[in-house]
């Protein structure tokens, strides 16, 4: 690996010898393979002995994997029963775990692919609610799916830039901040990151994310946390805006509980003070990671127009009036686990299941913010019929019995995930039928009889016609 000279120098500097070797060795050798299993959809699974399966120690739902299988042919992972996640980035996990005991709402700012937006929701309390937030279109799309497989009703997620939450007015219990960085700590990983990196780029990324988390901070509600994270190195993108924030925003350090074992590094900056936690190649299992809490502790900032995450309304604004969209389709009443739970909302032609309990959060999110999915994704209207989405196939929230159900073979699930056409058995009910592998849904067809039409999204489609000859399944029935 050919590294620029001036990284090199300067990392082996901040670092000492001993540590820069250990880096150095670390960076020689095969980035570790981790998935994290979803708790609801893996229940009743269990990863194959084949990949020799470790726990990642800062996150129970975390594994190691002795290899790395072809995840594009394995239709567990389409299905949101597992997330294929670098273990580094798991510590969010942990932070959550041992400092967010009482429902919140939390915003995750740089949210994309999604990675620890799912990571967030399997660690929150249950009854909270997550924004998950990305800025550039194609990215939030990527984002948006990756939340709709995970399957998670409460779940709001925005395309938007950090000053339009700054403008917004909503206000935040937890806000992470996994900001744009330089990448030193993906150059095993991503080579290209090595290509990218230079000093004017380190200095355009400090600056930028010093922007983002000064927008993050107002709106970041008085005694809330913010989750600081970079996958460089360098002190000057870590421990020096961890001091800014600290100086500046009046940002008071949290510690999380760690275990020695887990090769977590402290700060490298004697400067400063504050407990950080970082994650390099080589002393600890993964990629490397800076991450640190922060607590805002004053009302610097707050300009909250909105209602705190309560199920109570504000009785002041005079709430619009909605068409009673269950009456008009009373049949969606039984596609949901707990139905009386929801409201209909209605944008364009989409039917959208909103949980009642934060419905003005969602209105007030509608009024200042671009929403590309919230709640759970319910229908289309077409005409006088309704077409179940593909969202509402992977949610925790359908209920089993919505739809009739047909279990496929793994060469019927690959057809089904290439949007082919498939075949069913013969005695399978017309009308819209829901596709199924190992008891995980994976989208609908619509049973013509004769044929079958093929509801799967095509922007999610596999588009590789070639299944690798080694391809093979990490998971398996207890």
């Amino acid at each position: 690996m050919q590294l620029p000279e001036e990284f090199t120098s300067y990392t082996r500097a901040m670092m000492g010898d001993r540590l820069y070797g250990l880096w150095a060795e670390g960076m020689s050798s095969p980035s570790p393979t981790s998935i994290r299993l979803h708790p609801t959809k893996s229940h009743g699974k269990v990863i194959k002995q084949d990949f020799h399966p470790e726990r990642v120690a800062w996150c129970g739902s975390g594994y190691y994997l002795s290899e790395r299988p072809n995840f594009t042919f394995d239709p567990l992972l389409h299905s949101g029963t597992y997330y294929v996640q670098e273990a580094s980035s798991m510590f969010v996990d942990e932070v959550l775990r041992q400092h967010v005991t009482h429902p919140v709402v939390m915003l995750d700012l740089c949210a994309a692919p999604g990675g620890k937006s799912t990571t967030a929701l399997t660690a929150l309390p249950p009854g909270s609610l997550l924004f998950a937030n990305e800025p550039i279109p194609l990215r939030a799309q990527i984002l948006m799916e990756n939340l709709q497989k995970y399957g998670h009703p409460d779940t709001i997620v925005t395309q938007n830039y950090p000053a339009d939450y700054a403008r917004s007015g909503l206000m935040f219990d937890v806000i992470l901040t996994d900001v744009p960085c330089s990448g030193e700590g993906m150059f095993r990983k991503d080579p290209g990151a090595i290509t990218e990196w230079s000093v004017t780029h380190v200095d355009n990324c400090y600056r930028l994310q010093r922007e983002i988390v000064r927008h993050a901070w107002s709106c970041l509600r008085p005694g809330g946390l913010l989750i600081y994270s970079t996958c460089t190195l360098n002190t000057r993108e870590n421990e020096q805006n961890i001091i800014w924030a600290m100086q500046e925003l009046g940002a008071e350090p949290v510690a999380v509980s760690t275990d020695p074992t887990w090769g977590i590094t402290s700060a490298l900056d004697a400067s400063c003070e504050a407990p950080v936690y970082r994650f390099i190649p080589g002393v600890s299992l993964g990629e490397g990671l800076f991450m640190a809490v922060l607590r805002k502790t004053s009302a610097t900032d707050s300009h909250s127009q909105e209602p705190s995450f309560s199920s109570k309304k504000k009785k002041s604004r005079k709430e619009p009036s909605r068409p009673n969209l269950r009456s008009q389709f009373p049949m969606t009443g039984k596609w949901l686990r707990e139905p009386d739970l929801y409201t209909y909302h209605l944008t364009g032609d989409r039917i959208t299941a909103i949980p009642k309990r934060w419905e003005s959060i969602y209105d007030a999110a509608c009024r200042h913010l671009k929403v590309i999915h919230a709640g759970v994704g319910l229908a289309t209207i077409k005409g006088r019929n309704l077409v179940p989405r593909h969202e509402l196939a992977l949610s925790e929230a359908m209920s089993p019995e919505a739809f009739p159900t047909v279990s496929v073979d793994a060469d019927t699930a690959i057809a089904y995930l290439r949007k082919e056409a498939i075949g069913l058995p013969s005695d399978t009910p017309l009308g819209h039928v829901l596709v199924s592998y190992h008891g995980q849904p994976l989208g609908f067809v619509k049973h013509l009889g004769n044929r079958s039409n093929n509801l799967y999204p095509p922007e999610w489609k596999i588009r590789s016609t070639h299944i690798p000859e080694n391809n093979r399944e990490i998971l398996t029935e207890i």
